[in-house]
């Protein structure tokens, strides 16, 4: 097992409310008493943040540690559909360019999340385009300008412009030399801001017209310490762009990863890639085995 995601995921056994353990209990008060082992398990999944529901519905039928352990990694297993599919990403070769779009709200570290996904691609040999799509945040272009030549990746980026324009523009250049993969920030936005969210519909129809087909995927990245606010998240960006895959990042603090069950089980989203630390080589494709090894050993 990686020793950076057991270290990273360890770290939510630390962190937990306690209004919301309280407020579980005294509703888990009303049900039939577990076994020991089963409230011990109940404890990591909250302390994971599994959040309330889908604990509840892990510990019907009073099963055994390690039949919970199994049933939290096939929901993982099931939602990653991906795995048939070839490549570093899960996708089949293409002639075209493939398009990834990346979203969420401000602070997750999706920039942060592209230049490393870059790196990751330049491992495997690929030719790599940024787009920077966050036109109205200097800082942003200036970042992944960073990372575009840290990685030896093309980049576009016009400060000011409308972010659906330069995108539009970073695929018409990755088609015309024969780029393998376009890589596309936004601006970070609230969830619940509907005209943030318009933007982001347009950007995404935008991309269609440069290239049909594309996005190919659509990767929300989510911060790990978030906890049950990120199941929102992924409901109101579910609205506005069909996700493909999560980006978790931050899972080497004090992160509540264990949210993702909650959204592999709900919305059939699967988690396509962990950031367990800062380096370039810290974003690691997802492995659902380890990460549930992880939850229960926290």
């Amino acid at each position: 097992m990686d020793p950076e995601i057991i270290l990273g995921l360890a770290a939510t056994g630390i962190v937990l409310s306690g209004f919301g353990i309280w407020a579980f209990s005294k509703k888990r008060a009303k049900k039939p008493a577990l076994s020991q082992e089963a409230q011990a398990v109940e404890k990591t999944l909250l302390k994971a943040d599994l959040g309330a529901q889908v604990t509840e519905s892990l510990l019907s039928n009073d099963k055994s540690a390690e039949a919970i352990k199994e049933e939290v990694q096939a929901v993982l297993d099931a939602s990653l559909r991906w795995h048939d599919k070839k490549g570093v990403l899960g996708l089949e070769s293409k002639d075209t360019p493939t398009v990834i779009l990346f979203i969420g709200v401000n602070g997750v570290g999706k920039t942060t999340s592209i230049g490393k996904m870059a790196a990751l691609l330049k491992r495997e040999g690929k030719r790599v385009l940024l787009g920077a799509g966050d036109t109205f945040r200097a800082a942003a272009g200036e970042q992944l300008e960073i990372w575009a030549e840290r990685t030896q990746s093309e980049f576009v980026f016009k400060p000011n412009a409308d972010p659906a324009s330069v995108l539009f523009d970073a695929v018409a250049k990755a088609k015309e030399e024969q780029i393998d993969f376009v890589l596309c920030d936004t601006a970070g936005r609230l969830h619940t801001k509907d005209n943030l969210m318009s933007e982001l519909k347009k950007v995404y129809k935008v991309l269609g017209k440069a290239l049909p087909g594309a996005p190919h995927e659509v990767f929300l990245v989510l911060d790990g310490t978030t906890g049950q606010n990120a199941l929102t998240q992924a409901k109101e960006f579910m609205a506005a762009a069909p996700i493909t895959g999560i980006v978790l990042t931050k899972l080497d603090g004090t992160a509540k990863g264990g949210i993702v069950v909650a959204i592999a089980k709900e919305l059939q989203i699967p988690v396509r890639f962990v950031g367990v630390g800062e380096r370039a080589e810290d974003l690691k494709p997802f492995d659902a085995k380890e990460f549930t090894e992880a939850l229960f050993e926290g």
